[in-house]
């Protein structure tokens, strides 16, 4: 911060670490927010919005997700076939027995700005039903996110 100048991070200096996420309990639309700002990096003093400063973020137990009111029942989840008459929907309780990572992962995508470089950092999340990932090796540290809702 010499002379004044604003610190613009370059993608050469930015040190990417690994998180892992329990969403066992989590309220999911709390649980995504905190998600998108740690793969964009708002988390870090370093933050520059057009460079990717964000880190992986692994999310197990996505099966065992919390929606609050009705919304396991009433929420729908729609996509299109693209042939005509093809919108398709289901419910969000359809899709937690069928795609739990596809929940929390439209969730995150929600919660992200709509532009090339968050595309790119959506690829940095990694969404698992059950309590086990891969990625053992990258020495992912547990990531707190509190839900304040019962």
């Amino acid at each position: 911060m010499e002379n004044g100048k604003t610190y613009m991070a370059k993608p050469a200096d930015v040190q990417p670490k690994w998180y892992v996420v329990d969403a066992k309990g989590k309220v999911l639309g709390r649980l995504a927010a905190e998600i998108a700002n740690v793969l964009r990096g708002k988390n870090k003093p370093e933050f520059t919005p057009h460079v990717d400063t964000g880190d992986f973020v692994i999310v197990v137990n996505a099966d065992k997700v919390k929606l609050t009111g009705k919304k396991r029942n009433q929420k729908l989840y729609y996509w299109h076939s693209g042939y005509p008459g093809g919108l398709r929907s289901r419910t969000a309780a359809q899709m937690l027995a069928s795609k739990p990572e596809e929940v929390i992962r439209r969730a995150v995508w929600g919660m992200m700005p709509k532009n090339t470089l968050s595309r790119n950092q959506m690829k940095k999340l990694k969404v698992y039903a059950g309590p086990d990932h891969p990625h053992m090796a990258q020495k992912p540290q547990p990531l707190e996110i509190l839900s304040a809702v019962k």
